[in-house]
């Protein structure tokens, strides 16, 4: 079969309208709510274990068995292989991390570090675009745009060079790292400095795509998740193909932890895994929506049914105060997340938890896991800033294994650490030393 047996249905259970894949589309044309990618798991010709997929890293010479997404290609088989764009995605490093471990008083074999920024543009963004691009190659799409806090449009920058396609980024004045818009400069995208934030940009490039026919990238795009599944699926993998007891992520736009309650949603409906681990989201407390709308107005999925209303006069509130999302961890300063009612479900698939950290404690926990091995993004530290408060307060044991996203590589946004270790006086502050030019000064330095 030419083209597999996969089709978009829309997730409010009021509407349940299906489209075809072929159809480009980031929001249900019937009721407007968001898309997921179905399949018909009777025609996919599925391994009888996870640990069946292993057999690909021996095949390394062949292009879609190299990448971390597409060697797990029947779990998202929504596009022919030809179709299938790769650049190398998804060579990621699951770093059991001792050291850290131990400074946060937990038995050391029990944490690790996924680490996304080893992808092609430096972070977990190459899972999506992959998928994204291979979407937009199947239906000809000849151009793409995205609005971006810094990674989604350095990767998207990256596939659309690498396919083709015409690019252009939305950014906010003043609101991205320069780490990150150097790369989509340099991949060739046009950027689009909007006087506004994310969540402006984001509006508008909704209404450019639509007017213009360009293919949108941002996770509105449902195969854009799609590909961000597969993080799970390699954490499993390194884990000899065990769930861990937590998975904590940035909050954000909740793509990735819409994605990763998908994921396991689906392999515990294939019986490929015998368990769904824990789902923490962490957020900024200067951008956090998530954390507002479920603690303080109990919003839930509930089914589908979930009470539109109270997101509605949520945004009225912030609209109303001319509130501005906050945070030196800018890959997660969005105060309107798209993927607000996925994210809700997979917290309810996962018998998740929220919480928002302040930007001191991400940037404190930013210092501990450079120190300890890996160096990350502000946005990729909540996690750790996150799991002290899940320890501290008994709601992850110490004997747990836990295992924490760190979306981006440290060079995404370089100013945030030497700011830390030069002009903060924090816990893990590490600032340059400075000596006359003296041989017996500059040895006496030396310890």
């Amino acid at each position: 079969m030419d083209t597999p047996p996969a089709y978009q249905k829309c997730i409010n259970p009021k509407c349940s309208a299906t489209f075809g894949c072929e159809e480009v589309l980031f929001q249900c044309p019937t009721c407007g709510d968001l898309l997921d990618i179905c399949y018909d798991w009777n025609t996919v010709a599925l391994p009888k274990t996870l640990a069946d997929f292993a057999g690909r890293w021996a095949k390394r010479n062949e292009r879609l068995d190299f990448s971390g997404v597409w060697r797990f290609r029947e779990l998202l088989d929504f596009c022919p292989d030809r179709c299938k764009v790769s650049i190398g995605e998804g060579q990621t490093l699951l770093q059991q991390n001792g050291a850290l471990a131990a400074e946060l008083g937990m038995n050391p074999d029990g944490l690790f570090l996924q680490y996304e920024g080893m992808n092609p543009s430096g972070s977990f963004k190459d899972n999506g675009m992959t998928a994204a691009f291979s979407h937009a190659r199947m239906v000809g799409a000849t151009a793409s745009a995205c609005a971006s806090t810094g990674n989604t449009s350095a990767s998207m920058a990256l596939y659309a060079h690498s396919g083709g396609l015409k690019a252009t980024v939305f950014i906010g004045q003043g609101k991205i790292a320069f780490g990150k818009l150097s790369q989509a400069m340099d991949y060739g995208a046009q950027t689009i400095q909007i006087e506004g934030d994310f969540d402006d940009c984001m509006r508008q490039v909704q209404d450019v795509c639509r007017q213009l026919k360009i293919y949108l990238v941002n996770s509105l795009n449902p195969f854009r998740l799609e590909g961000q599944k597969t993080i799970m699926y390699r954490i499993i993998e390194q884990l000899g193909w065990e769930a861990p007891d937590w998975i904590i992520v940035p909050g954000g736009n909740l793509g990735n932890s819409s994605a990763f309650g998908k994921a396991f949603m689906e392999l515990q409906t294939l019986g490929l895994i015998d368990r769904v681990p824990r789902l923490a989201v962490i957020n900024a407390v200067g951008a956090n929506t998530l954390t507002e709308l479920y603690h303080d107005k109990k919003l839930r999925w509930n089914n589908g049914h979930t009470d539109n209303d109270a997101i509605k006069a949520y945004y009225d509130g912030l609209d109303a105060a001319g509130f501005r999302p906050h945070t030196v961890a800018s890959a997660i300063e969005i105060s309107r997340p798209v993927n607000l009612k996925k994210c809700l479900r997979a917290l309810e698939v996962c018998n998740g938890v929220v919480l928002a950290v302040t930007d001191e404690e991400i940037l404190d926990a930013k210092a501990q896991i450079g120190k300890t091995g890996l160096g990350c993004e502000p946005a990729s530290a909540a996690t750790i800033a996150g799991l002290k408060h899940l320890l501290a307060e008994g709601t992850i044991g110490k004997d747990q294994r836990v295992a924490c996203v760190l979306t981006g590589h440290p060079l995404k946004d370089p100013n945030a650490t030497v700011d830390y270790h030069s002009q903060m006086q924090r816990p893990f502050s590490n600032p340059p030393m400075h000596a006359a030019n003296d041989l017996d000064k500059i040895i006496a330095l030396i310890k």
